[in-house]
């Protein structure tokens, strides 16, 4: 069984070379009780990809989405910011 709620979503904008990439990770519970990362990538609107990676532990687990948390952040990587949502909604 999992101790903790496990969910992250980042973004990665960069008009001059048009991009905007998103990329999510969760650690979720199998039917057999095992972790299970969940890792899905894409271009912002889009469905993107899936890769799923069990674990016996959520020590595991844990430790690779840290090391993938890690990674994306040193790329660029970011949570999403409201206040680039409040800029597109137009004022009432």
């Amino acid at each position: 069984m999992i101790a903790h709620h496990y969910r992250l979503y980042i973004e990665r904008h960069d008009p001059g070379q048009n991009m905007a990439r998103f990329y999510a990770l969760s650690i979720e519970e199998t039917l057999f009780g095992q972790a299970c990362l969940v890792r899905r990538w894409g271009r912002i609107g889009t469905r993107g990809r899936m890769v799923q990676h069990s674990f016996d532990s959520e020590r595991e687990a844990v430790g690779l989405f840290l090391e993938i948390l890690r990674t994306k952040r040193m790329r660029g990587y970011r949570p999403r910011s409201s206040r680039r949502h409040a800029e597109a909604t137009p004022p009432d």
